[in-house]
């Protein structure tokens, strides 16, 4: 019995799919883990990165965060570096950042959806349409061949909208992203000005990055 609910857990996470007389483990670049597994993952690297977009932002400018868990990392690091104004669709970074007072903070509405603990769909795209920020920070599930992927089409509305919506984007990857496909292209890459990567990316992976 313990062991089927961790297996209807584990499931839930997106991390194995259970079928009629076994159970095999999800790939990821198909399928989404749920929020409370991506913030246990690639801490660190996310930590560097984040680091690195920090430098970016400058006082008085409008920033743009998804619901990536790297996002949240390089929020944490927004909380000084103000004033600032801060748009994001994400509860967690909502959360982290309303009660400080050099950021003036934009929630992005939507349908709330719990896998990924942000708002998304028509609503969350259209206002994001009505918007204009100096500078959009976003990651993605995979990166090759040129282009940025995401497996959730849902998602990747509202990605796209948020690289419309900004003067400069920022693609933000870390190592074992590369060299992935997944089931929706969100863009590619010469949509963004910058990528960053954490120093486990290979020689090879960086090769094709310069060449895009």
């Amino acid at each position: 019995m313990t062991i089927h609910r961790d297996l209807d857990e584990l499931e839930r996470q997106g991390i194995v799919r259970k079928y009629r007389g076994g159970v095999t483990a999800q790939p990821s670049g198909v399928f989404e883990s749920n929020v409370a597994y991506r913030m246990k993952s690639m801490v660190a690297e996310k930590d560097a990165i984040a680091e690195r977009a920090a430098a970016l932002v400058e006082p008085g400018m409008a920033v743009m965060l998804d619901d990536s868990t790297t996002a949240l990392a390089l929020a944490r690091r927004l909380t000084t570096a103000g004033p600032l104004t801060v748009v994001t669709n994400f509860l967690p970074a909502i959360n982290l950042l309303a009660g400080e007072r050099d950021i003036r903070l934009v929630a992005l509405g939507g349908d709330y959806d719990p896998l990924h603990d942000s708002f998304l769909g028509v609503s969350c795209v259209d206002a994001i349409e009505a918007l204009h920020v100096d500078l959009c920070f976003v990651s993605t599930s995979a990166v090759s061949g040129g282009f940025a992927y995401h497996q959730e089409q849902h998602i990747v509305s509202v990605k796209r909208a948020m690289l419309e919506a900004a003067a400069r984007n920022v693609l933000l990857v870390d190592h074992s992203k590369l060299a992935r496909v997944a089931l929706h292209r969100v863009a590619p890459l010469s949509a963004f000005d910058r990528v960053i990567v954490d120093d486990g990316a290979g020689a090879e992976a960086l090769r094709e990055l310069d060449e895009h």
